[in-house]
């Protein structure tokens, strides 16, 4: 397998031989200011995205800054990087590796709620469907190729569970639920509970039975424990019919007055919405 033997200081430094022109175009240093920070140093232009030169792909990169600024996917700026700078090694002169489907999935899930809520959609250009499957052709992840930032890389940050927070963050869904167990699939991270209780739902039905919760990486963030008892707080894809665990989602041990104090902050939400979408509608009245 490619990824148990993908040592990149060496096959990094074997793209420094000259190769033919007819055979493929040498790789190249990453001049790309956001990827410098991936565990590779070497691209090849063009990238997937078919820009011809590192120049016109910095241009198009640099519109997800904000996005990356959100924090919504750990996994975010190793695909867009997979995608706009990718790995060349001697090996994979021709045909540039690609990341994996299941590293392009997570970033979608985390992201596309965020981007939804400022009516943008995830863009057709870096569409999953077509990506391999690990195990199944030669693909990037982080899994395979930053073992040794394993421990470092999962660090959950803590969010403080406060009204604040509750209004800045507009979960999808709030619920009580005992964790069951937590599920790794290909690389992916589920955690199986049984729902107590729905303070909120949003898009997806909940129904009051065992449900997964989808993390978008490879980390365990926020962090449950198995026969544990929480609130959480999370985010929903429509599309998929899928309830979400991502970057600003909230596992705290269940409380009763929790419950009660989401109920009133769930009010002053609704409260806050329904007060400006009063001010925006008077505005255009003027107009």
């Amino acid at each position: 397998m490619f990824s148990q033997k993908l040592y990149i200081c060496v096959l990094a430094m074997a793209c420094l031989v000259r190769i033919p022109r007819a055979t493929a175009a040498a790789c190249e240093p990453i001049r790309i200011p956001m990827c410098k920070s991936m565990p590779w140093n070497m691209t090849k232009m063009p990238n997937h995205l078919h820009h011809s030169t590192q120049a016109n792909a910095v241009l198009a990169i640099e519109q997800f800054e904000g996005l990356l600024g959100t924090g919504c996917s750990q996994d975010l700026l190793f695909f867009l990087c997979a995608m706009y700078a990718p790995i060349c090694t001697i090996d994979f002169q021709h045909d540039p590796i690609k990341p994996c489907k299941s590293v392009c999935e997570r970033a979608k899930c985390g992201c596309e709620p965020v981007m939804k809520r400022y009516n943008h959609t995830w863009p057709e250009s870096l569409a999953c469907e077509d990506l391999p499957v690990y195990d199944r052709g030669v693909c990037i992840s982080p899994e395979a190729i930053v073992k040794a930032e394993g421990p470092d890389r999962c660090k959950c940050k803590t969010v403080r569970l406060g009204l604040k927070t509750y209004l800045k963050n507009n979960y999808n869904y709030v619920i009580r639920a005992r964790v069951k167990e937590i599920r790794t699939r290909h690389h992916d991270l589920s955690a199986v509970v049984e729902v107590k209780d729905i303070l909120k739902s949003s898009l997806v039905n909940i129904p009051r039975d065992v449900v997964n919760l989808h993390y978008n990486s490879g980390c365990l963030c926020p962090e449950l424990v198995a026969n544990e008892e929480y609130i959480i707080m999370g985010y929903e894809n429509e599309e998929r019919s899928r309830l979400l665990l991502i970057e600003g989602s909230i596992a705290q041990k269940w409380k009763d007055k929790m419950g009660r104090k989401v109920k009133r902050w769930d009010q002053v939400l609704r409260e806050t919405a329904r007060g400006n979408s009063g001010r925006s509608s008077s505005r255009r009245n003027r107009h």
